[in-house]
């Protein structure tokens, strides 16, 4: 059994390769994190009154609205992790940031 020294000698260890983990997902977004909050809410809206058609018709839409010109490689960050519909970017992306403590 480890001794208390190498208990929190791994604890720290743990603690240090989530944050590495965070880090390297953060680095991955095409967009900063509180877009992609407005974007989750945005959805969570529309998706309030309206059903999903399965495609990111609202996703879309707040590109458009919020001037997001690199669009195409924000819809393949969606498509890659997931949301290949405006309900699951919701379901599937909004999780991984849940996840990873982003938001």
């Amino acid at each position: 059994m480890p001794d208390k020294s190498e208990k929190e000698r791994r604890r720290i260890i743990a603690k240090e390769l989530r944050q590495k983990a965070k880090d390297k997902f953060e680095k991955s977004l095409p967009l900063p994190k509180e877009t992609f909050q407005k974007l989750f809410d945005f959805l969570d809206e529309k998706l309030t009154e309206n059903n999903c058609d399965d495609t990111l018709k609202y996703a879309e839409e707040f590109f458009e609205n919020n001037n997001i010109e690199n669009s195409n490689a924000v819809i393949d960050f969606l498509n890659e992790n997931g949301g290949y519909c405006d309900c699951e970017v919701l379901n599937n992306v909004e999780e991984m940031f849940e996840d990873n403590a982003i938001l």
